[in-house]
């Protein structure tokens, strides 16, 4: 059942459906309908910083450490020019995060408004995808939850949704949408089978064998990092990892 509501009040909404219960965020005048809504419920916890990219560093840490989406809340112009540091560390690490910056009004937009930037022109080279939501009822919902859905799907990475400030007041109709139909987006989650056979024949053969693995084993979640302890334990071949594959498996280990 469609519920009619502001879209500052969908931001909050959205991140409740998504299971959203840390919200890192510095206040600024572009969101602050959305942060009037924050502070109406109790579903979703606020985290002030100090800076922005505080903001998208802590949102990092809590999404490696809990497997899940971190959440950023950051004002239009300089508030999300400071999170460009954050976000490009998040893109280089396969972190997912989901981004939310304010913008001015839409029919301002372009017109040099004050703390105004191109804050989706600026992030696209540090974000998986990103976004500049213009309509509350038809976009803002289905952006939202799409916006996730790619933060953590396939390689993950971060994700940036701006929203104007009159697309935070306006008023509209909110569902959450039950499947995703991105065009441009179709992230391969399976292994490759004649790649795996081709795999194992080499490991039979192979003189001095070595596992070399990396954060895509963390990101893939203690199923994986299960499964490669099994493997070592099979095989029998000794083990090492990148920088962002520690952890996987335990350095102590003989």
């Amino acid at each position: 059942m469609n519920k009619e509501m502001t879209g500052a009040e969908m931001v909050i909404e959205a991140l409740a459906d998504q299971g959203v219960e840390h919200l890192f965020g510095y206040p600024g005048g572009a969101v602050l309908p959305i942060y009037d809504a924050l502070f109406q419920q109790k579903k979703v916890q606020h985290i002030l910083v100090r800076h922005e990219q505080g903001a998208v560093h802590a949102a990092e840490g809590y999404a490696r450490s809990t497997g899940k989406v971190g959440c950023v809340l950051v004002t239009s112009g300089p508030g999300a020019t400071n999170a460009v540091t954050g976000l490009t560390d998040a893109l280089m690490d396969s972190t997912p995060l989901v981004c939310l910056t304010g913008q001015v009004p839409t029919h301002l937009i372009g017109n040099d408004a004050f703390q105004e930037c191109d804050t989706v022109g600026i992030t696209r080279p540090c974000t998986k995808h990103n976004y500049l939501v213009k309509n509350v009822g038809d976009d803002l919902p289905r952006v939202l939850h799409e916006a996730f859905h790619i933060a953590k799907s396939g390689r993950p990475g971060p994700v940036v949704v701006d929203i104007p400030k009159d697309i935070q007041f306006a008023r509209g109709p909110y569902s959450r949408p039950k499947d995703f139909q991105h065009k441009g987006y179709r992230p391969k989650v399976k292994g490759d089978l004649e790649r795996i056979k081709v795999a194992i024949e080499l490991m039979r053969h192979v003189k001095r064998p070595l596992f070399y693995t990396g954060g895509g084993v963390v990101n893939s979640g203690p199923e994986a990092t299960q499964l490669l302890r099994e493997l070592v334990k099979l095989t029998g071949f000794p083990i090492t990892s990148t920088l962002m594959g520690l952890g996987a498996y335990a350095a102590s280990d003989r």
